[in-house]
């Protein structure tokens, strides 16, 4: 057999996603805050990129929408911050104040290191005592003198620990109180009549220690401020027309611009004048600066005419949602959007993940106009979403004393039209963080107790 080289050329097209490429697919995921913040670092990188945004000149503000003017959100960012002390600061400051010794003092900060947001010790009491080179008695002893400070309850290590401070500190802790909380299993079952048994008491006396239990703070930590959660301003605005039509638009207040700067650029050294190394170092730069920052401008305008297009697909297909509620909400997949607009499902799913929308019912995010379809007894259809709303009213007007079952639910929805079975009425409900029908009566129990 004989072997010799050879040369063969052919043509093939193949798609490179570059770093560009990459970049502006990543914008699509991105919300205007978020967006906003990357061409913050970009300007400061590249002396080309300006950012513009808010009521600078040139931003248009957003006079309307269905839940007040964009300028609200700006508003909202100037409002002073007017939190408390957390409670680690609140804490600490009164461990300060016991005048402890070095070795009391480094065991009290072990301590303050373990407390849970809620007040409560999330450690086991002998874990510290080794961490801090200590035996379980003085351990213990030191338990004793922060479980006094103030709000009583702190540095409890269970629930019934930590309403028996409560009740100590305020001068409830009677003999039955102290037989509830050692019995605080049957009063969550709402077992009324064997905590009677136990405690050897009558339901009038029993019914007046709960009602002062109820006044008492399961979690005395949770009152202090804790990191603020930030106020995320809506991406989307949708307002109502004279006519009684919709708009959708951006939200301008939030909506970061890029500027080039091209009069950074009026004097520089053309390329094929450059005489020196230095000076043609200094064209490639300038030529490959202004490159991303024009590449930045338009990738930029590309993401947000691409969101404000969905959200205009969105209000069209989900007129009903917008005039009449969320139960009317209508099945809707990616694919009809992705249809509509001329552009990829993949692209919808980026946009819908992070933008969200201000509408009538509430801020949301675009993912929740995605349902999926449900038969109904007529032959149309109807969206999950709708059907979870339908069973929130339905549990909201349930008389107490008798909660809905889901085989209930299932009946009462099958009268609306709607078929589904109990195991998705139950998927639903568990979404929605509803306890179950005897959850809720063992619930109202305890109430009418009260």
């Amino acid at each position: 057999m004989h072997y010799s080289p050879s040369i063969l050329a052919s043509h093939r097209q193949t798609l490179v996603v570059n770093q560009q490429l990459q970049q502006a697919i990543t914008f699509l995921q991105m919300s205007n805050a978020e967006l906003q913040a990357f061409i913050e670092g970009q300007a400061d990188e590249n002396p080309f990129v300006a950012l513009r945004s808010r009521a600078e000149p040139g931003a248009r503000v957003t006079q309307g929408s269905a839940n007040g003017s964009a300028q609200d959100w700006d508003r909202i960012g100037a409002l002073a911050d007017e939190s408390g002390p957390s409670l680690y600061a609140h804490v600490a400051g009164q461990i300060s104040a016991l005048g402890l010794d070095a070795r009391n003092q480094a065991l009290a900060e072990l301590f303050l290191e373990a407390l849970a947001p809620s007040g409560w010790l999330d450690a086991p009491l002998d874990e510290i005592a080794l961490r801090g080179g200590v035996t379980l008695a003085e351990a213990r002893a030191m338990l004793g003198r922060l479980q006094g400070l103030d709000p009583a309850g702190l540095f409890a290590r269970d629930l019934a620990e930590c309403l028996r401070l409560q009740a100590a500190d305020s001068g409830l802790l009677t003999p039955l109180f102290a037989a509830v909380l050692e019995n605080l299993p049957m009063l969550a079952a709402a077992d009324l009549a064997g905590l009677c048994r136990v405690c050897r008491t009558d339901m009038d006396s029993l019914r007046a220690v709960l009602r002062a239990l109820r006044g008492l703070d399961p979690k005395p930590g949770a009152r202090f401020d804790q990191a603020p959660l930030p106020i995320r301003a809506p991406d989307l605005l949708v307002s109502r027309l004279a006519d009684g039509g919709w708009r959708m638009e951006l939200n301008q207040s939030t909506l970061p611009a890029v500027v080039v700067r091209h009069s950074e650029t009026d004097t520089p050294v053309p390329r094929q004048n450059a005489r020196t190394p230095a000076r043609q170092q200094v064209a490639d730069y300038v030529a490959e600066r202004l490159s991303v920052a024009r590449w930045l401008s338009r990738a930029v305008q590309y993401r947000n005419h691409t969101v404000l297009k969905i959200g205009q697909e969105i209000l069209r297909n989900q007129r009903a949602f917008f005039e009449q509620g969320p139960a009317h909400l209508r099945p809707m997949i990616l694919k009809d959007i992705a249809e509509a607009v001329g552009i990829h499902e993949s692209t919808v799913s980026r946009v819908t993940n992070a933008v969200t929308m201000a509408t009538p019912y509430g801020l949301m995010p675009l993912k929740r106009f995605f349902s999926a379809a449900l038969p109904s007894q007529d032959g149309s259809t109807g969206s999950a979403e709708a059907v979870r709303n339908r069973i929130r009213k339905l549990i909201q007007s349930e008389p107490a004393a008798r909660p809905l079952s889901d085989e209930a639910l299932v009946r009462l929805l099958e009268k609306d039209g709607i078929t589904v079975a109990r195991r998705t009425v139950a998927k639903y409900r568990e979404q929605l963080r509803i306890p179950t029908s005897a959850l809720r009566r063992r619930q109202a129990v305890l109430s009418a107790q009260f």
